[in-house]
């Protein structure tokens, strides 16, 4: 059976004054508005797009 595992990521941080490689991230993630939480599968892509920008997300149980 595939690996059923969600992570929930929340956008809590504007991406105004960031880098566009930031924006772009947040944007890959499927975010479109502040504060919106998104269920992407818990594999280490994801996670390394989360690690990249910890400042602008949180991991919402």
């Amino acid at each position: 059976m595939a690996n059923d595992n969600k992570i929930r990521i929340q956008w809590y941080r504007s991406a105004i004054a960031t880098p566009e490689k930031h924006k772009v991230i947040v944007r890959s993630l499927g975010f479109t508005k502040l504060n919106q939480i998104v269920e992407r599968p818990d594999d280490a892509s994801i996670r390394g797009m989360v690690a990249k920008i910890p400042h602008l997300l949180r991991i919402v149980a």
